[in-house]
């Protein structure tokens, strides 16, 4: 039996620690509709759920959306177990963990719900709603706090075993004792290098190295979107980390083009705001590093989401993906 042509929407969630957003969003990713929720101030985790559901009704009354054409639910949320759809662990939400998140979500709305983390969820958008549209392998990098990463092979996500596939950012860029220290407690990680904190890391090293000018001396508190603009306005030491920063990631993504065979490396995130920075040592640092079978074949792609709605779209093409809508 075929599913009527209009109930073809999605409620896609993202929970913060504070405030939980959500939009309406249809198989273009058009968001139709959006509003919030608090995710704090409730009596327990159900009473959350229940009414979430109450101020998503509202929404869709006041935009003139029938109820009965959503199709399902996408969530995206801290600690989520995409598999089992329990959050485990999370400290910044005000329940304890376990949390049956997608099962509760399923029971309160009547609809069909799945969730994923950041990284897997912004790839499936990126395949159903961005830049590569159409293309079944491609390998989606965030650059942000952390280095995020997520494959797409053959038009599926890659997850592997515990849904823990992809982790790219924790692959050894540099081996020995002189490597960065990396958040996850070894050394050399590329998330020591390329994410907001490593091009950070890297200024401060080029710094303390020589006395060279740089209007990063006079910078209170920095951070990568402070070296970008130092960059942008001709500092040779702020273009000089991203230059850096090109190397190491195009360094990598020869490594990781070995493991997938992709079309493209997708890059997102605000250090990727910077891309022009460092997109032509990126391409000529993985040309001089790439086995030379693959030549020619994968594009370099900033990511076309806007970065304010990712979480959502992501969230609803995880959905639109997993249960075959």
């Amino acid at each position: 039996m075929n599913k009527p042509t209009d109930k073809n929407l999605t409620l896609s969630i993202d929970i913060g620690g504070t405030n939980t957003a959500f939009g309406i969003i249809d198989a273009e990713g058009n968001i139709l509709c959006r509003g919030s929720h608090p995710t704090t101030g409730h009596n327990s985790f159900n009473d959350y759920i229940k009414s979430m559901r109450s101020t998503v009704e509202a929404s869709l009354t006041e935009a003139g959306i029938d109820y009965d054409r959503l199709a399902a639910i996408g969530v995206g949320a801290p600690c989520l177990n995409c598999d089992t759809g329990v959050i485990e662990g999370a400290v910044n939400l005000p329940w304890p963990s376990p949390l049956p998140l997608t099962q509760s979500l399923t029971e309160t709305f009547s609809l069909p719900a799945v969730g994923d983390n950041d990284a897997n969820a912004a790839a499936l958008g990126e395949m159903c709603f961005g830049a590569v549209k159409g293309l079944d392998n491609f390998i989606m990098i965030t650059l942000g706090t952390g280095v995020g990463s997520a494959i797409i092979c053959d038009g599926h996500l890659l997850r592997g075993h515990r849904g823990l596939a992809g982790e790219l950012g924790h692959t050894l860029i540099r081996r020995g004792n002189d490597a960065r220290q990396c958040n996850c407690g070894r050394r050399g990680c590329l998330d020591a290098y390329v994410s907001a904190g490593g091009v950070v890391n890297t200024a401060r090293e080029l710094l303390a190295e020589s006395d060279r000018p740089s209007a990063l001396r006079s910078v209170e508190t920095l951070h990568a979107k402070a070296i970008a603009q130092a960059a942008e306005a001709g500092d040779e030491l702020a273009q000089e980390v991203f230059r850096l920063t090109g190397e190491i990631l195009g360094e990598a993504c020869a490594d990781f083009v070995a493991i997938s065979s992709p079309q493209a490396f997708v890059f997102f995130g605000g250090v990727a705001n910077a891309f022009h920075l460092f997109e032509q040592t990126l391409r000529s640092s993985f040309n001089r590093n790439l086995l030379w079978v693959y030549e020619g074949q994968t594009e370099f792609i900033k990511s076309t989401l806007p970065l304010a709605d990712s979480a959502l779209l992501g969230a609803a093409a995880s959905a639109r993906v997993r249960l075959g809508l």
